[in-house]
């Protein structure tokens, strides 16, 4: 017997990239995959050491996205077989929670006939998220540029680049609600003209391709000083990367990853580990790429829980 199953991949992203606090993201080639199949009662497969120690009944959060979505139009999710296989860390500031919303609007809207267009589904996950910059990365691909004031989500889309993205991601999480903590109430109206001028900069070099720009450009007054203190090593970086074979480096999200753009990817990657390691804080290089792809959402006929299930 056939049946229809359906697979949704859906890339990491870093946000802010410096001074485009809560409104500039990038996706990058780390995905989060799941497999959805029909069954008789809900279960979870959490599959890889990314996921461990996650619940896998109705307390996980991809579940409870999938289930809130249907909710809202009056529908209950059916009983689904769900594998999620995912290489993004957790907490670590590379989108692993707005991953997570995109792929459970995602699959909500197939298991609904598919209601809801892009722009609904990135609506309705700036309202889970709080902000755009994650999930219109993770939807759409690539460099996105939102606005969000509660009600309406604008986003643009600029050009991808094909430099690579030297992560510096260390061993322990940090949770957004402590980064959040850190940072103040208010900003001097200089400081914050200051914040405003390196965000428009840091739009227009994406536009324009003039990486020297990125330089200036990703020196943020927003939330970066405020948060150095939560990782050492960072402060270094940040100021000494361009002169080890970046255009620029920032802290990724809310961290506790700090990512440079890569000049010189071998000597960048040399000196991001000897900076960290100098301030005692273990971390794990990788180089990524930005990723000019959004989400995908693949339907497949296998015979019932044979020959698709034995692929895996």
């Amino acid at each position: 017997m056939c049946e229809q199953s359906i697979e949704i991949a859906v890339p990491a992203s870093t946000a802010n990239l410096g001074p485009g606090f809560d409104s500039i993201g990038m996706a990058l080639n780390r995905f989060l995959r799941i497999r959805a199949y029909p069954a008789e009662r809900t279960e979870l497969e959490l599959i890889g050491p990314h996921l461990q120690g996650l619940p896998q009944d109705g307390q996980n959060f991809l579940l409870q996205v999938v289930e809130d979505a249907c909710r809202s139009v009056g529908q209950t999710a059916p009983p689904l077989r769900i594998q999620v296989e995912s290489d993004i860390p957790l907490m670590r500031g590379l989108g692993s929670s707005a991953s997570a919303i995109i792929a459970g609007l995602l699959l909500a809207n197939h298991l609904l006939g598919e209601p809801w267009d892009r722009e609904e589904i990135l609506l309705k996950a700036t309202q889970y998220e709080g902000h755009p910059d994650n999930v219109s990365a993770s939807l759409l691909g690539g460099v996105v540029i939102g606005s969000w004031d509660g009600e309406r989500v604008d986003v643009v889309q600029a050009p991808c680049p094909d430099w690579d993205v030297v992560a510096a991601i260390p061993a322990y999480p940090l949770p957004t609600s402590q980064a959040r903590q850190a940072l103040p109430s208010q900003l001097p109206h200089n400081e914050a003209v200051l914040a405003s001028s390196r965000a428009n900069l840091l739009t227009a070099a994406f536009f324009t391709g003039k990486w020297e720009l990125l330089q200036t450009a990703m020196r943020d007054r927003f939330h970066q000083p405020y948060r150095a203190s939560l990782i050492p090593g960072m402060e270094r970086v940040l100021r000494e990367a361009p002169q080890n074979g970046a255009w620029g480096a920032a802290l990724s999200g809310a961290g506790p990853t700090v990512i440079a753009f890569a000049r010189e990817t071998k000597p960048l990657v040399a000196f991001m580990r000897e900076a960290f390691g100098q301030a005692g804080t273990p971390v794990h290089i990788e180089v990524l790429k930005p990723w000019p792809e959004g989400a995908t959402v693949q339907l497949t006929t296998f015979e019932k829980w044979g020959t698709f299930m034995g692929n895996i």
